[in-house]
């Protein structure tokens, strides 16, 4: 089977991936956007979770022939269950997201309610994430029974993948005395990841932004792996470096232009006060059977009938405007004064904070640890001369080393007038 793709091209899925994309949870994708409330800023951006998790898995595929090129497993049968284990995983790591994506996050149960047995230790008490619903599902549906009756690896394989937490009693990623688990993990979810890959240029695509425009393919082509203490992990070559830091630079963009666009912020903002206000006329449930049927169609159907005074602002696009944003680093960007001279004009304000780092995986990183990506100094023709650190060796993450901060405040529209008066802001 193929699918036609606008980012990639045609895609190819083998007979039981065919099967699997159609099954119940796959497809309450569709009904996800990808990137949540960015739509009403960039009209385009209705792009969602499935045509995404399709794309991953196709640079997840490309990503693994790349690394593995030249390597030499003790048998076809263990290439082809690493394949197939990476490109199902790259499926299923969104399966868990809420209505609108991260936007709803916040309103997820207790991780404790989703019964997550394949967890090496017992979630301590928090707030479940999409990548604990993601195992739950992968565990406890019929979803995770196809990947076992259809595919040479089992589901909690695959959830290996996703999540570092998972426990796998077998042998599974081990081979001629290597872990590749490591490796195949770091496809799935490290610095230049099959994710990353295929998000940063497809909500480029969508939102009409050119922050995103990144040589994904040149970075694909630069993959290679590294083995040490045992594992094997996953490595970039010296010629993929440039595109590499534009790579990261230009997802650090994305954030801070598209993803933190003063509209979506402050969506997610009412969005998080009518949860809040309203408390119990909407949640998140822990059944997975509930679970399958919310979506951003369900959310949004809710809100239509809601009477909450942020319901009735978030349907009839409402929303509360900008009096006051600040760009900066993090310590810099205070709007907390402005903010309680408006309360104590008696205007209702909501104050948001948006922080862009370059990295969440190696800043602040010194050693070895899961994250780590390696470098492998070398010229066309000649061997390996030298193996650091990706941090190590590119100079962007020192360069971008103190996270950027967005500080906002908003006040109703009709509020405005007297909002920018108490300020002693002159209005163009």
């Amino acid at each position: 089977m193929e699918v036609r793709d606008p980012i990639h091209g045609g895609i190819e899925l083998d007979a039981a991936e065919s099967r699997f994309i159609h099954q119940p949870f796959m497809r309450r994708l569709r009904n996800i956007r990808q990137v949540g409330f960015s739509y009403l800023a960039f009209p385009g951006a209705n792009h969602t979770r499935y045509s995404h998790v399709i794309g991953v898995m196709h640079v997840a595929g490309m990503a693994f022939d790349q690394a593995y090129r030249d390597w030499t497993f003790t048998s076809p049968e263990v290439r082809r269950r690493f394949r197939a284990a990476v490109r199902l995983a790259a499926l299923c790591h969104d399966l868990g997201h809420a209505p609108f994506s991260h936007c709803t996050e916040f309103a997820m149960p207790q991780v404790s309610k989703l019964s997550l047995d394949w967890y090496r230790f017992k979630p301590e008490d928090r707030k479940a994430s999409h990548e604990d619903y993601t195992i739950a599902i992968l565990a406890h549906t019929e979803l995770g029974r196809f990947i076992d009756d259809n595919f040479p690896c089992m589901a909690q394989h695959v959830a290996a993948l996703i999540s570092e937490d998972v426990r796998v009693s077998d042998d599974f990623f081990r081979d001629g005395g290597l872990d590749h688990r490591r490796a195949l993990s770091q496809i799935i979810s490290s610095e230049i990841d099959a994710d990353r890959l295929d998000y940063l240029v497809r909500d480029a695509y969508f939102s009409g932004a050119q922050y995103g425009t990144v040589d994904v393919r040149w970075i694909l082509s630069n993959l290679n792996t590294h083995t040490a203490d045992g594992q094997v992990w996953l490595a970039l070559d010296s010629g993929g470096l440039y595109a590499f830091e534009d790579f990261l630079v230009a997802r650090h963009h994305m954030f801070l232009q598209v993803y933190f666009h003063h509209r979506s912020v402050v969506y997610e903002e009412m969005l998080r006060r009518y949860v809040r206000e309203a408390e119990g006329e909407w949640s998140i449930p822990a059944d997975l059977d509930a679970y399958l049927f919310l979506d951003d169609v369900a959310l949004e159907h809710h809100l239509r009938h809601a009477d909450n005074r942020w319901a009735r602002r978030l349907v009839e696009g409402r929303e509360f405007r900008r009096v006051v944003e600040r760009h900066g680093p993090t310590r810099q960007v205070s709007v907390e004064r402005e903010a309680e001279m408006l309360k104590q004009s008696g205007l209702e304000t909501i104050v948001t904070y948006s922080t862009g780092r370059l990295s969440r995986y190696a800043l602040g990183r010194r050693g070895r640890d899961k994250a780590t990506l390696f470098f492998r100094e070398k010229l066309p023709g000649q061997k390996v001369s030298r193996v650091t650190t990706l941090r190590e060796a590119s100079s962007v993450f020192e360069r971008y080393a103190h996270p950027h901060s967005i500080g906002r405040v908003y006040v109703a529209p009709e509020e405005r007038p007297k909002a920018w008066e108490v300020l002693g802001i002159r209005p163009h």
